[in-house]
């Protein structure tokens, strides 16, 4: 993905070298924040994450551990994510303005470094990239990406990069057009086994959004190289609840996916792309199992 010469977005706060220490609870799987990649990396559960996060008591943030030393590549990782920011906004805006939705309202990226504190509380770099409609930010420890390539086996690209940044901007997406709102709501009023079909199509959702984001991407900048697609959908094969469940622990648990199918994630991410169609969503498809 050719990102050459592109502006930069001034949306962002760099806290790498900053102290997250702060704690807070949030409201689980249906509150608030959204967990939409994460790494399996010692056999963990993000349910997991999410209770360890809820017995935490909310605390204010703490000192600045003095600044690091970032390497050529680090600073051009982070100068490649604030790109791909950019390019959200203009995506989104161009989106929101063609369906008469109103003025698209930027979110934040948050860069950090091991932790760091969010509305939706305080997270760890093996949270993984996240998103808070707290404070209409997503949060990103660029390590995840060197994670990324070494034990979910996807070696990056630019496009692959941009695939986990424009799945959080879904979320906000979600957010704005009150999708994101309605479906906590139903998952606080139904059992676990349907409240994780509901965060399936959130995550769903997300994955046809970043789709449609880059069908539009490529459309105005002919940005999109050959291989970058395919890039894509190897990662959204990687973070499969059925791909990361068998990795961890051998075996699969439908009832317990919360994010889809490696074959859900390629499919809609797919679709989002060859069709830039906001009229379609996870949430018209009336059976589950058809998604």
């Amino acid at each position: 993905m050719r990102l050459d010469g592109r502006r930069e977005s001034s949306h962002v706060e760099d806290r790498r070298g900053m102290s997250g220490g702060a704690k807070a609870g949030i409201g689980g799987i249906g509150g608030i924040i959204l967990i939409a990649l994460f790494t399996f990396l010692q056999g963990g559960d993000m349910g997991d994450v999410v209770q360890n996060v809820v017995q935490q008591t909310m605390q204010a943030p703490t000192e600045t551990v003095g600044e690091e030393n970032f390497t050529a590549e680090e600073q051009e990782l982070a100068s490649d994510c604030k790109k791909i920011l950019a390019s959200t906004e203009e995506v989104w805006s161009k989106i929101f303005q063609e369906n008469g939705w109103g003025e698209y309202q930027y979110p934040t990226l948050v860069l950090f470094s091991n932790q760091v504190h969010s509305a939706c509380g305080s997270a760890t770099a093996a949270v993984g990239p996240f998103y808070c409609s707290g404070d209409q930010k997503l949060y990103v420890d660029l390590s995840f990406f060197t994670q990324m390539k070494r034990q979910l086996g996807v070696q990056g690209n630019t496009f692959a990069y941009a695939y986990v940044i424009a799945h959080e901007i879904g979320h906000h997406i979600e957010y704005l057009t009150g999708t994101l709102g309605k479906a906590h709501s139903a998952m606080n009023q139904t059992d676990k086994v349907s409240a994780n079909q509901i965060s399936v199509r959130l995550e769903l959702l997300a994955d046809y959004y970043a789709g449609v984001w880059a069908h539009y991407e490529d459309a105005m900048n002919h940005s999109m190289e050959y291989g970058d697609l395919e890039k894509g959908l190897e990662l959204a094969k990687a973070i499969g609840d059925d791909w990361l469940q068998k990795k961890a622990q051998g075996r699969a648990t439908p009832e317990s996916f919360t994010h889809g199918t490696s074959d859900q994630r390629k499919r809609w991410l797919k679709r989002g792309f060859d069709t830039g169609d906001m009229r379609t969503t996870t949430f018209s498809i009336q059976n589950y199992n058809d998604l």
